[in-house]
């Protein structure tokens, strides 16, 4: 997926969240707008009701001592109208009143136009007449438009923070996927790249023997070139198995309680064979005090395994390589040193990528440390990747002491204790 394609869905996802914000933003002010007018206008007859209410109290004219105003200081308009008269204003500024103002005396409180404004009018019969009560709704008015321009304005800022706060949410959320994809299409390629190797040297080999008669040292020879090739195969396809395995469903450690200087001298004893076969020195140094660690032996065992065949191979002929444990404080370690030419610290980072390999020594297939790191994750250990007092590499995986409360380190910042 190209950075523009990526940027282009979030874009998209972050316009489909601003309009769904925006259609629900437009339906909620709308509920408000009619909720807010109602409760002003109720509020407006609750004042009507008061001014009436008093008046009732009076026979004849109310006069303008009967004048209230309400919150908004909207002045209460007052009109007697005497049984079979004309409209009077009580008070001064109230237009003429339209004989539908007073026509429908005791009904509820309505809206009639006087005079050029909208006035919300009340009426009460009393003896003699009919007292007319009305508040001009300009305040009303007034109100609902601070209220909508309020609402014009929060509109579309929170439209446009929604959009801008989904599309980077979006930009961050599709990062690490992208990333996800481009290291499965890495490796896709690399695990291709890998068993082509051998299958497409069986498929020489096995041409070129069929291709004409051969003495019998000859046929065995193919034969044997064949194995190795197919027990390579073998190894990459059990190790890809595994790393299947362990990603699709992690193992729970377990409480097995294992020693890892039996595990130490186990791959020691292993792997003297080939150390002796490169003519390299091969050391174990571990400590007198058990240094246990809370995990199956068979994960520890290929952990140390990789870890002691990497150093073999990159310590070269006449090398050295050492395998310790430690133990100090709150901590238990594994340690192998080699005096090969070392890891770069640009390659640190990846040096846990399957199928990478550092640097241009001939065998494996870049699986053994992510299949290490695997197990190291789900034991709950950290690793330590630094320069080794043999001059090369110093690969090392420490571990809380079992039985013990863990204890939080920074990453990069711990170093194994002097020896």
């Amino acid at each position: 997926m190209r950075r523009s394609g990526r940027f282009g869905h979030a874009a998209r996802v972050a316009g489909t969240a601003a309009l769904v914000v925006g259609l629900v933003y437009l339906a909620v002010v709308a509920v408000i707008d009619e909720v807010a007018e109602v409760r002003l206008v109720h509020s407006t007859d609750l004042t009507l009701q008061t001014v009436l209410d008093q008046a009732a109290t009076r026979p004849g004219p109310v006069g303008a001592q009967q004048v209230l105003k309400d919150i908004d200081d909207a002045p209460v308009l007052l009109w007697w109208v005497p049984t079979g008269g004309s409209p009077v204003a009580e008070v001064e500024g109230a237009p003429p009143l339209p004989v539908a103002a007073w026509a429908r005396a005791g009904t509820v409180p309505f809206t009639v136009s006087a005079g050029g404004r909208i006035l919300r009018v009340d009426t009460r019969r009393v003896a003699g007449g009919v007292v007319v009560a009305g508040i001009s709704l300009a305040a009303v008015d007034h109100v609902h438009d601070v209220l909508v321009g309020i609402q014009l304005v929060v509109g579309p800022v929170l439209v446009v923070l929604t959009y801008a706060g989904a599309l980077l949410v979006g930009v961050k959320a599709v990062a690490p996927v992208e990333l996800a994809r481009r290291r499965q299409l890495e490796f896709t390629a690399d695990a291709s790249h890998e068993l082509r190797t051998p299958l497409s040297v069986i498929e020489a080999e096995v041409g070129l023997t069929l291709s004409s008669p051969r003495s019998p040292d000859a046929y065995r020879r193919s034969l044997e070139l064949v194995r190795s090739e197919s027990g390579r195969l073998r190894s990459i396809v059990d190790s890809l198995l595994w790393l299947a395995r362990f990603d699709g469903a992690p193992p729970e450690p377990g409480a097995e309680q294992v020693d890892l200087r039996d595990v130490a001298r186990t791959c020691v004893d292993r792997f003297a064979p080939v150390a002796a076969g490169r003519d390299q020195s091969l050391e174990l140094e571990v400590t007198d005090a058990p240094v246990v660690v809370g995990a199956p032996r068979e994960w520890l065992d290929r952990l140390a395994g990789v870890l002691v065949d990497n150093a073999c191979r990159h310590a070269g002929i006449g090398g050295s390589v050492t395998v310790s444990t430690w133990s100090t404080g709150g901590r238990v370690g594994l340690v192998v040193e080699d005096s090969g030419p070392g890891i770069p610290p640009g390659e640190r980072d990846r040096l846990f990528d399957r199928f990478h390999r550092v640097g241009d020594e001939p065998g494996g297939a870049g699986l053994g440390l992510a299949i290490a790191d695997s197990v190291v994750r789900a034991t709950g250990g950290r690793w330590h990747v630094g320069d080794s007092r043999l001059g090369g590499a110093s690969m090392t995986v420490h571990w809380h002491r079992h039985g013990r409360p863990g204890i939080r380190h920074p990453a990069g910042v711990w170093h194994p204790p002097e020896e």
